[in-house]
């Protein structure tokens, strides 16, 4: 969200902190409606699979709002969001998300993109899980992390947290030795290569062509 309509949904609410990971935020299945809209720092959304296991459904950073599901239509929460490290973050009442939706087109248009957004993205998802194998699957998850949070420097683009083998299986949905083997390989072949909580793309390009060899080009 951007432009006049973010500044004022800035001005709702109270500011918060948490000073570090493993703060949860959000808890799946509570009746809580708070939106919050992150300034600073990383969170993840996790939802529970079989089994009782978490699994990483995406990743929220600076200018995501989260937690606006269960505001609009007074549901249980879908998804539990927790802290990646420090994170900075606004904290709106849900009374107060929707009067002022109700009063700024605007702003409620906007969100209402971001909703669609979000959705979108999710059946995007589905369609990659039930037609592509988990080599293409994963590096489509990384390309679209790597476009949408990384920092870009021409060709290369570098994502800043810790993000985990097992939380790239989970959004990948597959198998976290899978990963380990894909991951390798992609290094070996200077497509990425890995640090402390990083993950640096070294060949943007060839990674689209890798994940989206129908297309044509760089997007994003």
């Amino acid at each position: 969200m951007t432009g006049p309509s973010r500044g004022r949904l800035l001005q709702l609410g109270s500011l918060v902190q948490y000073p570090g990971p493993g703060k949860i935020l959000i808890r799946e299945g509570d009746y809580s409606r708070f939106v919050l809209i992150i300034l600073d720092g990383v969170v993840k959304v996790t939802g529970q699979v079989y089994g009782g296991r978490d699994a990483l459904l995406s990743i929220r950073m600076a200018g995501d709002l989260v937690g606006e599901f269960a505001a609009l239509d007074e549901g249980p929460r879908s998804a539990s969001v927790i802290t990646c490290g420090a994170v900075v973050a606004r904290i709106i009442k849900a009374s107060e998300f929707l009067d002022s939706l109700r009063r700024d087109p605007d702003m409620s248009h906007a969100v209402s993109r971001s909703v669609v957004a979000k959705i979108r993205a999710a059946n995007a998802r589905r369609v990659d899980f039930s037609g592509c194998d988990i080599q293409t699957r994963l590096l489509r998850v990384l390309y679209e992390i790597t476009v949408t949070y990384g920092t870009r420097t021409g060709n290369q683009s570098l994502i800043r947290w810790p993000l985990t083998q097992p939380e790239l299986a989970s959004l990948a949905g597959g198998a976290e030795p899978t990963v380990h083997r894909i991951l390798r390989h992609l290094r070996k072949n200077g497509v990425i290569s890995t640090g402390y909580r990083t993950i640096t793309v070294l060949d943007l390009e060839r990674l689209h062509r890798l994940a989206y060899p129908e297309n044509r080009g760089v997007t994003g």
